[in-house]
């Protein structure tokens, strides 16, 4: 099984900030021992240099591999210079074992809320999942579809009807995003689109609570699980990725579908 932990929006820096609720998470994540951590974004809440250098120490305080792509906090203040410094590249690729590839895009904007990849963007996106792969997962900050319970929608990426198009059709099964701090699960065609809500941050909306994602990969069946700091998990996704068939029994109503005509 390949074990994927999908954490997001951080904000250290921001009053809303809870060191106790991610010193949690990542105790959790080290008894968890995910083949990889990916964090999509906002790590930050200004995009200063004193905020990056917290973030830091509390990321290298995980002890399995830390991938991240910016949020539009993160690019605040030319807050990307020091991401790339101290946390890593913007766009990357990394490859797990049992054929799994994971593509991160950063589709931020420097000191706005909105986002965007941009049509020079795709060949590169393209390329990355060329290659044959069991498990092609694309991730970056912004919403990919819009999300229930985020208010007016002004919180999906410009292009992304176009980047959709790139991601079905070079076989991405699921992407991963964050923005919002509201944990839900969207299925288009066969791609799965789990955005994540706030793992550390008391920034909520209605009743949600701190959460982040596990995804477990094994025999073309990929399970996703929503987990609260200091609490219990449950499954908000469990589909196969051949089929695309959900299986709807043991999930929350948190799993939508869509069809495009």
């Amino acid at each position: 099984m390949v074990t994927i932990a999908h954490i997001s929006d951080l904000h250290v820096g921001s009053v809303h900030f809870v060191p106790n609720l991610l010193n949690r998470v990542i105790v959790e994540l080290n008894e968890l021992k995910p083949d990889i951590v990916v964090c999509t974004g906002d790590i930050t809440n200004e995009g200063f240099r004193g905020e990056f250098k917290t973030a830091s120490a509390y990321l290298e305080q995980i002890e399995s591999r830390v991938v991240a792509v910016p949020g539009n906090h993160d690019s605040k203040n030319v807050g990307y210079v020091h991401f790339e410094e101290m946390i890593g590249p913007r766009h990357w690729r990394a490859n797990l074992r049992d054929g799994v590839v994971i593509v991160g895009v950063d589709s931020s904007e420097p000191d706005l809320n909105d986002g965007q990849v941009g049509r020079e963007r795709y060949p590169w996106i393209m390329e990355q999942f060329s290659e044959p792969a069991e498990l092609k997962i694309y991730a970056h900050h912004h919403h990919l579809l819009p999300v229930p319970g985020t208010g007016r929608e002004r919180s999906t990426v410009a292009d992304a009807g176009d980047l959709l198009e790139v991601l079905i059709r070079s076989g991405v099964k699921l992407a991963l995003t964050g923005h919002k701090h509201v944990p839900y699960v969207w299925r288009l065609e066969n791609i799965y689109i789990a955005n994540a809500g706030t793992c550390s941050s008391l920034r909520l909306r209605g009743h949600t609570r701190p959460a982040y994602n596990v995804i477990e990969y094994e025999a073309d069946e990929v399970r996703i699980v929503q987990k609260h700091p200091f609490g219990p998990g449950n499954t908000i996704a469990h589909f196969n990725i051949v089929t695309g068939q959900q299986h709807y029994r043991e999930l929350e109503p948190l799993v939508t579908e869509q069809h495009s005509t």
